[in-house]
């Protein structure tokens, strides 16, 4: 009974050895090469592809990165008057006391945790120094327009082409305008631009030839690097051929073509894009020496002018000339800028009223200072009569 037990286990062995070889073997069937697939074609689409359309010849047509600009038409530049200007009114400056002062400081020693609040509490005040402090803005909202070609895959969508009539020139594409100095940025198709081609990356097959395997869906084995055997035995990830199924066709040999998404078809069409932005000069003097007065850049001011048109122009007679030649300065800057390829839609510019103050006080006997500052308070304080320290 036993010799027979034996000879039954080594039966059912062996069946299994050879039938796992079987599975295996499966797993690795390959696709057949097809010489109808042929080799990806280029990802833009080939020179001689689009017929001009009127009003956007210059439109890039062999996948440039940088998108045709065309300046609005002369009816729709603002054009600025001669000698205007704009006048401010009086203006008012506030005052710190001792006790917003303090209870600033307080505030800002509870955000750091080396810092003690005894002395914020115990100071004694020996001067409360008020700066007038203005800073002046500019804004310019404006619209460009930029056109370039792009396509996307056919799927029997409607085809809005040249037999619906004359595609409209860049600044007639209707687009609906965001809020103003808001940044935005919209894509639209251009009417009538639209036509359908066969895919040029695929030939119009749907597929194309894999590239990792050229198309015989199998690959180098990694683990034999090819010799079909490792360390003197048959190699047991490729079972002794050298080659494995392609992992990135699935051992197929090709691949549905990216461009078209194996729809075979493409439709071109122009592309607008609509962009809003919201540019800013910005000026605040920069007359103390202890104060960094980059400071300012993150904090409320009092908006005691504010003037908004369609173009504003620069302010005249307010009593701090540094602030009247920044209005000059800026004016001029945005609108020979921005009015070349921009189209601008509106202009605000403002004055406000930076609160600071220089706190001069005394703790055990020793002099120190901080700065109040913004209208919320904010302080600035490189030196703090004591602060803890873990040893």
């Amino acid at each position: 009974a036993g010799p027979k037990r034996a000879g039954s286990w080594r039966a059912a062995s062996i069946t299994a050895f050879f039938f796992g070889l079987h599975m295996d073997s499966k797993d690795e069937e390959f696709g057949e090469f097809d010489p109808d697939i042929l080799d990806e074609g280029p990802t833009a689409p080939p020179p001689g592809l689009f017929d001009d359309v009127s009003g956007y010849e210059e439109t890039p047509k062999n996948g440039d990165d940088i998108d045709k600009l065309y300046p609005p038409p002369p009816d729709r530049v603002p054009i600025p008057e001669h000698d205007r200007n704009a006048a401010v009114p009086h203006v008012r400056v506030p005052t710190v006391s001792e006790e917003i002062a303090r209870e600033a400081l307080l505030q800002f020693v509870d955000k750091k945790w080396t810092y003690r609040s005894k002395p914020a509490r115990d100071l004694v005040f020996k001067d409360l120094k008020p700066f007038t402090v203005y800073r002046y803005r500019l804004e310019t909202f404006a619209e460009s327009r930029a056109s370039a070609w792009e396509f996307e895959p056919y799927t029997d969508q409607f085809l809005d082409g040249p037999q619906y009539g004359i595609s409209p020139p860049p600044w007639d594409v209707v687009v609906e305008v965001p809020p103003t100095y808001t940044d935005s940025k919209v894509k639209v198709k251009v009417p009538h631009s639209s036509f359908v081609r066969p895919c040029h990356r695929c030939h119009g097959r749907g597929r194309v030839r894999c590239t990792h395997c050229t198309g015989s869906g199998k690959t180098r084995c990694t683990f034999c690097h090819g010799s079909g055997r490792h360390q003197n035995n048959r190699c047991t990830s490729c079972h002794g051929s050298g080659r494995k199924r392609c992992t990135f066709c699935s051992g197929r040999g090709h691949k549905t073509c990216p461009s078209c998404n194996g729809k075979k078809n493409l439709m071109h069409f122009i592309q607008l894009t609509v962009t809003w932005k919201n540019h800013v000069f910005e000026y605040v003097p920069d007359r103390i020496p202890d104060f960094p007065v980059k400071k300012f850049e993150k904090v409320a001011g009092d908006p005691f002018f504010v003037d908004e048109s369609i173009l504003v122009y620069p302010i005249v007679g307010f009593p701090d000339e540094e602030i009247c030649e920044a209005s000059k300065r800026g004016n001029q800057e945005h609108l020979s800028t921005f009015s070349s390829v921009n189209r601008i839609l509106q202009q605000r510019q403002t004055i406000e009223l930076i609160p600071l103050t220089h706190a001069f006080y005394d703790y055990k006997g020793q002099d120190y200072n901080y700065f109040v500052y913004g209208m919320d308070n904010k302080v600035y304080a490189p030196k703090y009569p004591s602060s803890c320290s873990i040893l």
